[in-house]
Parts: structure tokens; C-alpha cells; sequence
């Protein structure tokens, strides 16, 4: 799996397990939901910003979130 497919499941499935609309997680980041929704078909990644900004978002480190590890929480 590409790093596009992965950050899109990724982000698709942190999504859906907030139980939020893409057009209300692009306002949280100021990302259109189209952007959005390029982002979770594997269509397109982000700026480190935005990156930073789901990281925060989900709680999750920006690792877990490229697929470096399967591990979602932020080692500190």
C-alpha cells in the first residue's frame, strides 16, 4: 500500500471513529471537504501543517499516521 492509501485510511478511519463529516473535520483544519475527501481515497497528502494539526486532532503521532507504525499513540 502507498503512502497516499495508507494516510487516507488512515485519516477515513480516525474519522469515522469521531463520528464526523469530512466537511466538519476540514473546518477543524482548514482543509475543504473536497480535500478532504482526496485525502482519504489516496488521491493526495497534506502540508506538514495539516499533518500536524490531524496528528493533534486524533491524538495520534504523525507516524501512525504516514504508517510508519501500527502503533496510533504519541510516544513521550
Amino acid at each position: 500500500m502507498s503512502l497516499k492509501e495508507t494516510f487516507g485510511e488512515r485519516v477515513r478511519t480516525l474519522r469515522m471513529k469521531k463520528n464526523i463529516k469530512q466537511s466538519d473535520l476540514g473546518k477543524i483544519i482548514d482543509l475543504s471537504d473536497n480535500a478532504i475527501s482526496d485525502i482519504e481515497r489516496g488521491y493526495r497528502l497534506t502540508s506538514m501543517e495539516k499533518l500536524e494539526a490531524l496528528a493533534d486532532y486524533f491524538d495520534v503521532s504523525v507516524d501512525y499516521l504516514m504508517g510508519r507504525t501500527d502503533n496510533p499513540k504519541i510516544n513521550k
